[in-house]
């Protein structure tokens, strides 16, 4: 097993995907942000691969949502129609995920490099994440990435069973470890042969 540090890449750019200047309308539901599958949700479904259409819908996962709020695309309200402010968003996002600003600085920063990113809840990992140009459908994701604050400790057994999940996947292993001050640094994990 290898593990290297992941050399710092250009800053990827999504400007063309937020150029439009409506906004998705949408409301929180439990541990989800649901929206109409049509007009701008559905362009940028097309785009950028934000959301997963779903009976009508476009659902889209916590960290999704408070990004495209963060850029301005998304206005969400609670069940009573109220708006809910980024800042109020993520307090309620933490009740339902404590781990959310880990995975959302992962998350933002990938998105803010130009790669797709999306749920890897059934590969057992936090996200998956499509190669520059690759957009869901097209082709499967080349990594499988656990966010991890640099505080955290992982047993020898936690970092295998991480990398078992990717190389069962045939993903690679990416780790993202978020710092305080929400920088995140990549480290890319692959098996070798000696």
């Amino acid at each position: 097993m290898m593990v290297k540090k992941q050399e710092q890449v250009q800053q990827g750019t999504e400007k063309q995907s937020f150029s439009s200047k409506k906004k998705i309308k949408a409301v929180l539901s439990r541990e989800r942000v649901l929206a109409d599958d049509k007009g701008e949700a559905r362009s940028l479904y097309d785009q950028s691969r934000f959301g997963e259409p779903q009976e009508g819908k476009q659902v889209y996962s916590l960290v999704e949502a408070c990004y495209l709020v963060e850029k301005k695309k998304m206005t969400i309200t609670d069940s009573k129609k109220k708006k809910i402010t980024v800042d109020t968003f993520i307090k309620q996002a933490q009740k339902i995920e404590p781990n959310f600003w880990i995975r959302y600085a992962v998350f933002r920063d990938m998105r803010s490099r130009g790669y797709i990113v999306k749920t890897a809840l059934k590969f057992g990992a936090d996200f998956r994440v499509y190669d520059r140009g690759i957009k869901p459908g097209d082709d499967h994701a080349k990594w499988i990435l656990y966010p991890v604050h640099e505080g955290e400790t992982q047993t020898w057994y936690e970092f295998s069973a991480k990398n078992r999940v990717a190389h069962s996947t045939r993903k690679n292993l990416l780790i993202g470890i978020v710092d305080d001050e929400g920088d995140v640094t990549y480290y890319t994990v692959s098996w070798i042969r000696p």
